[in-house]
Order: C-alpha cells, then structure tokens, then sequence
C-alpha cells in the first residue's frame, strides 16, 4: 500500500532528522520525561523485567545466578510501573529501551522515566526505538571497551524528540500497532515453519542412523536403551573405539584478533552437519599454534560441542580450513567415513545419552569419559558411505527451505522498520488511515 506524504515541510534543524511536517515541534527529553527513583525496598514488586532489542520490555527468564540474588540485592533495584519508560544506556545501540506494560523492577543501572501528558505511550516507543533514533545514541555512545559504550545522561536527557500534536500521535500510534501485528503475524508464521522444518531434518537424520535405507530391513533390539531397534546386521559401538584420537580444547579463552588469519572454533560456530568456519572469531598465528599444541585439526575431523545452550552438535572440518580449538568444543579424528559418524553423533539417540550425564544447569556440559563412550550404531562401511550421501542431500534440501524462510524473515524485518521509521518521522501522513473493512469485521 502507498501512503501520502504530509502537504508541507519545515528543516528540524537536526541533521539526522531532516526535513518534518510544518506542524510538528521539537522538545527536549528533559521536558517530556521525569526520572524515577523509585525502588524495590523490602517487597519486590512484580517480575523482573529486560529490555529485549526486537520486542523491548519485557519479563527476564530467570537463570541460577539471578536466582541467587539475595533480598538485599534486589531491595536496590529499580521499580518498573506499567506505562514508564524502561533505558538500558549500555545497550542503546541495539534498541535497549522501550514503554513497559508490565509492573516489575530492573537492575539499577538501568534508568525508569514517567511520561508526561504530552506523550503518547505507543507513539514514544515506536519512536525512541526508530532507525533514526538508534542512530543517534549510538553516535553519542562512548567508552573504552565495545561492550561497554554508554551514552552519558545530559546527552541522552537533550535529545530532541519528534512530537506532533498528542491526538495524531495517537492515530500513529493506532496505525503503527495494527500494521506492525500483521507483519509480526507473517514473521511468526515463517518461524513456525522454520521449526518444522528443523524438526524434519532432524528426524531425517535419526532415522538413517538407526534403522538404515533399507526400509524392508529385519530389525533387532540393539541391548541399549536410546539406540532401540537397529537392523540386525549391524551392530553397536562406542565413540572411542571409532577414533584414533579424541581431544579436549584448552580450558581457556583464546585472544582473538582483528587481524588475525585463523578461524577458532567455539560452540557459536557449530551447526548440525555444518562448520561455519567463515563467521568464527579469527585468532593470530601464535594462539593458532597454542590451541593446536594436543592436536591440530585437519579436513575430515569431527568438532564436537559440548558445553552451554548449544551443546551436542558436531560437524566435519571442511577441506581447505585451516582452524584451531576454541572454547567448549572437543576433537575426534574417525578412522573410517567420519561423514557417517558425525552425522550418528547427531542423531538424537546420541543427544539423549548426552542428557543422561548433563552437569550445570546456566552452562550445562559433559564429562569427556561420558563422551568417550557413547553408544553408536555401526552398520556395514558400504552402508555408512551410503547413508552419509543420503543424509547430506536431504539435509541440504531442507537447507535451502530453511534459507528461504530466514530471507523472507529478515525482509519483513526490514519492512517493519522502515514503516516505523517513515511514520513517526513524519514521512508519511496516517491521520486519515483506515484499518481494512476484513479485519474490522
């Protein structure tokens, strides 16, 4: 659908603003919003409560150390009403702010602000959380490490805010709210789809482990309670007696380098069948050499996670990548058709032996020995060869569905920030919007 632009324009004067509609003002921060200093106490009151980039406020999910808070601890955090302005200053750069809707507290480095009556809350949030706006702070951001930056509070409280009149903020604020929930709706669709179909690529890659290509096979129970029924021909094994080596990482983390020419594999870096080499952190010739000191990794070589939310996922070194061991992840060189093996390490029958020995709950991990003897099915090596095809040409098809729902995600994303951009800086005139007679029905 095109929307009209507004019939005249005046220069804000603020140069990553533009030009915007004659009738709309400009204001600082400081004259629209009041800080809130108010804070736990004795009672917590409600939640507590995040800033999420994509959704702002919202309810934190609790891990083990916030669990361990102590009441005093949390006496000091801030109160957080329904309708109040929610800052993360040290994360303003990726939308770290937002109205909340919820009543709660946050960690008392953030900042709370009550809205005065001039301010639609709707309107504000879409409009502090806008391209234009996100640009700005991170332009005023500063300090001396990259996860640090902070916007100080006299530059953050001078902001000019954009304000048309509180009536055609909220016909923005209306316009914005349904748009956005169709466009919200297509992306939850397409993640949706995106889980069934790493559900079937899952189940693709169990099935061929376990019970073949053959689907006239005679099966037998394998004597191992996650392995089930396997054909009766093959028969079972354990990790170890499959590798000539299996290699833990070093237990430290490596210094990374901007420069640096060497990929270091972490868990982040592991995907189930595939090793994104060209997105992992890179490392300098010296650290390469120090990592590889138990064992270097060559083409072939299966790299294992085994620690923190992405554990139990393997993939092969791809020819011609020259990596090293970076953190959580361990090494097995296969003797024979590593392809097969990787892809059993995979399988879900592998992962629910994992669970069985699973130590930590905020970082779970895996004893190396519990690793070491997994259970594996072993079939004939002509088989192995056969179902390690298999696997990879259905695993690429799904691949590929995947990448197109991941596409289609990120160009909805695209689109729902370039409505709210154009719409709260006045680009384009909504007062007279309609929602479509379908939906009103």
């Amino acid at each position: 659908m095109k929307y009209r632009a507004y019939s005249e324009y005046k220069d804000s004067c603020v140069e990553w603003l533009g030009e915007i509609p004659a009738r709309w003002t400009l204001e600082k921060f400081k004259y629209l919003f009041q800080v809130s200093n108010e804070k736990n106490g004795v009672e917590p009151v409600g939640q507590m409560l995040s800033v999420s980039g994509y959704r702002g406020v919202e309810i934190k999910e609790y891990n083990d150390d916030a669990k361990k808070r102590t009441l005093e601890e949390v006496a000091e955090y801030r109160v957080v009403r329904k309708g109040q302005l929610v800052v993360n200053t040290m994360w303003l750069n990726y939308s770290g702010l937002g109205v909340s809707e919820y009543e709660g507290y946050v960690s008392p480095a953030y900042r709370a602000y009550f809205l005065t009556e001039h301010v639609n809350k709707r309107y504000i949030h879409h409009l502090l959380r806008s391209a234009a706006y996100v640009m700005a702070y991170t332009a005023q951001m500063q300090g001396i490490r990259p996860n640090s930056l902070q916007i100080k509070t006299d530059d953050f409280q001078s902001l000019p805010i954009l304000l048309p009149s509180i009536i055609e903020q909220e016909y923005i604020a209306s316009f914005l709210d349904y748009e956005l929930s169709k466009i919200d709706r297509l992306i939850r669709m397409q993640e949706q789809l995106i889980e069934l179909l790493k559900e079937k690529r899952q189940a693709v890659i169990s099935h061929a482990v376990t019970n073949g290509l053959n689907p006239d096979v005679k099966l037998k129970y394998s004597g191992i309670e996650w392995l089930g029924n396997l054909p009766e021909h093959w028969e079972v094994t354990r990790l170890k007696y499959e590798c000539s080596k299996i290699v833990d990482c070093l237990h430290s983390t490596p210094e990374y380098s901007d420069i640096g020419q060497f990929p270091a594999i972490r868990t982040a870096d592991i995907i189930s069948g595939f090793l994104d080499v060209e997105n992992a952190k890179k490392v300098s010739e010296e650290v390469f050499l120090e990592r590889n000191s138990r064992l270097t990794p060559i083409p072939g070589d299966v790299i294992y996670s085994r620690e923190g939310e992405r554990f139990g996922i393997a993939a092969c070194v791809p020819e011609g990548a020259k990596v090293c061991l970076g953190q959580r992840v361990m090494l097995f060189r296969v003797k024979k058709c590593s392809l097969y093996y990787m892809w059993a390490i995979n399988a879900s029958s592998t992962y629910e032996q994992a669970l069985q020995d699973v130590i930590g709950a905020t970082s779970p991990h895996i004893n190396v020995e519990t690793i070491k003897n997994f259970y594996l099915p072993r079939p004939p090596i002509k088989e192995q060869e056969e179902i390690s095809k298999y696997i990879q040409l259905k695993i690429n098809k799904f691949d590929k569905l995947v990448d197109i729902a991941s596409n289609k995600i990120s160009l909805l994303q695209e689109r729902r920030s370039a409505l709210i951009s154009s719409t709260v800086t006045g680009k384009i005139d909504v007062r007279n919007w309609q929602p479509d007679a379908k939906d009103v029905a």
